[in-house]
């Protein structure tokens, strides 16, 4: 057993652009990406029945209380690459400075994943040193990975399809393939909220 963060959909607040009722399974799609993609950052998240019924839980990590993106981003850009392509891979619609930090362990962990895996371009962040810069040899052939993975009947789809919509695991499935066809970070878009 262990302290966790419980999110029951019974308490989330009805949002114009996201399906209500959602935003649990989302935090859990995201974990199972995350995990699928070779990258430890998320904390082990599960979907359980609560108090105020059905929810995502996950494990609860105590934070260095002087950890985040902004006191982090001079000395760790590497592991915050990472964090900057897994949140363009899910289409992470809220990445807020303090959902990432450092646990008390030293260790790098991201938080908050609901606003994520929409279909249409939501990325939202203020994770934008990498905009329109190189993607690392070692994370575009997890990437490789990754494509291969959502491109057949495998467990991680079998689940994903329980979590988000067709067009929204189609949607993953085609930034993937663009970010690795581009060898790049997107850029700043012109034309919508980007922070």
């Amino acid at each position: 057993s262990c302290r966790a963060v419980y999110k029951p959909r019974s308490g989330e607040r009805p949002l114009w652009d996201f399906a209500s009722g959602t935003l649990y399974k989302r935090e859990y799609a995201a974990y199972l990406v995350a995990t699928a993609f070779g990258l430890d950052i998320v904390p082990v998240t599960v979907i359980h029945e609560g108090p105020y019924g059905v929810g995502s839980l996950q494990m609860f990590i105590e934070v260095d209380p002087m950890s985040n993106y902004f006191t982090l981003r001079e000395n760790c850009l590497e592991e915050l690459e990472k964090v900057a392509l897994f949140d363009c891979l899910s289409n992470n619609a809220d990445r807020k400075a303090s959902h990432c930090f450092r646990g008390r362990n030293g260790k790098l962990w991201c938080i908050d994943h609901g606003l994520t895996f929409h279909a249409d371009p939501k990325l939202r962040t203020v994770i934008w040193d990498f905009a329109e810069k190189a993607i690392s040899p070692e994370l575009l052939n997890q990437m490789v990975l990754l494509l291969n993975m959502l491109s057949y009947s495998s467990t991680i789809v079998q689940e994903l399809s329980k979590l988000l919509t067709p067009e929204e695991l189609q949607a993953l499935r085609s930034r993937l393939n663009n970010l690795l066809i581009s060898g790049r970070f997107p850029p700043f878009d012109p034309y919508r909220r980007n922070i």
